[in-house]
């Protein structure tokens, strides 16, 4: 069977079903590797020339996360956080890319703080198509295929969960969660945030993918922060569009090339959008 991008530029005999389960094998050897060194004493932490920290293990995931794809899909294209492209092009590619955050959570994963995860998609012609997202020392994996439904399971449990988003319709009833106030003041966005946060029920500062679960599960309404990379957002996209919510920039734009991000139930997007975009009258 064929599988056919909207703009026709690949073919394959993958289904997105296929690419899933080969998604969710990947995470399942990563985890495997980072649980081994989560919280371990001879953990090796040092910082990348954008003043961010990397762990070995972060390393070790992508390269298992890498070798694991290569094998069964060698002529696709690999965009890690750690590594890079696997062609001497940046950005988004024609065709079929893998994106890779070995873990998003770096520096939580560093201290010992168990909200960090494991984050792969597959994105054609830059769009996400699929995504997994692992959390093992949370417990919970997360993940979508294009038409196939989000998803979670839970450690210990054999059945798996359908995922759907919230059905709050004002913001006085919302919860939004937006990770980092200092990357919004960075942003411009400062006072946008301040006045949504007075808008809505409650405001919190969950960090990286988590807050972008929760919005999927229904138990948050509005996710957003600023300063991504695409790596940071392609597995979240097609795990909060299939259960029911829109994923954009802070400016309402489409796709995870504009190095920001906001999830919402749907519902609210608009209204949210019209607060915090930079050309927003407010």
């Amino acid at each position: 069977m064929c599988a056919t991008s909207t703009t026709l530029n690949w073919v394959t005999d993958f289904t997105i079903s296929d690419d899933l389960a080969l998604a969710l094998a990947a995470a399942a050897n990563a985890d495997l590797v980072s649980m081994n060194r989560f919280q371990a004493l001879d953990l090796e932490v040092s910082t990348k020339p954008d003043s961010t920290p990397v762990t070995d293990a972060d390393k070790a995931v992508e390269r298992i996360i890498r070798s694991t794809i290569e094998a069964s899909r060698p002529d696709d294209h690999l965009y890690g956080e750690e590594f890079g492209s696997s062609s001497n092009a940046e950005g988004a590619q024609p065709g079929r890319q893998w994106i890779i955050d070995p873990i998003d959570g770096t520096a939580g994963f560093s201290r010992g703080i168990p909200i960090w995860g494991t984050l792969i998609a597959l994105a054609i012609d830059g769009v996400p198509v699929l995504g997994v997202v692992s959390a093992p020392a949370l417990g919970q994996r997360w993940w979508a295929g294009k038409n196939l439904g989000a998803w979670s399971r839970r450690k210990g449990q054999t059945q798996v969960e359908s995922l759907a988003v919230s059905k709050v319709s004002a913001l006085s009833d919302a919860t939004l969660s937006y990770n980092n106030l200092v990357g919004w003041i960075a942003e411009g966005r400062g006072e946008a945030l301040t006045s949504l946060a007075h808008s809505v029920w409650r405001a919190r500062a969950i960090g990286d993918f988590w807050s972008y679960m929760m919005v999927a599960e229904g138990t948050l309404d509005i996710a957003g922060e600023a300063d991504l990379a695409p790596y940071d957002m392609a597995a979240l996209v097609p795990i909060i569009e299939e259960a029911g919510g829109t994923f954009s920039s802070l400016d309402g734009l489409p796709g995870i090339w504009q190095g920001t991000a906001l999830a919402t139930n749907s519902i609210l997007h608009d209204e949210v959008v019209a607060r915090v975009a930079k050309d927003s009258p407010a």
